[in-house]
């Protein structure tokens, strides 16, 4: 199966994730993506 976002998302995803400065629910919000796109990586 293709990937759904391009790379370039997904990388400024895992970036603000793991800065430590917002949970996982906050950075779903923020780039509109389910909580369940963090245990897919």
């Amino acid at each position: 199966m293709p990937n759904r976002f391009p790379k370039e998302f997904r990388d400024d995803v895992v970036r603000v994730a793991r800065s430590g400065k917002f949970t996982h629910e906050e950075v779903a919000l923020d780039f509109n993506i389910s909580l369940s796109n963090f245990r897919h990586q």
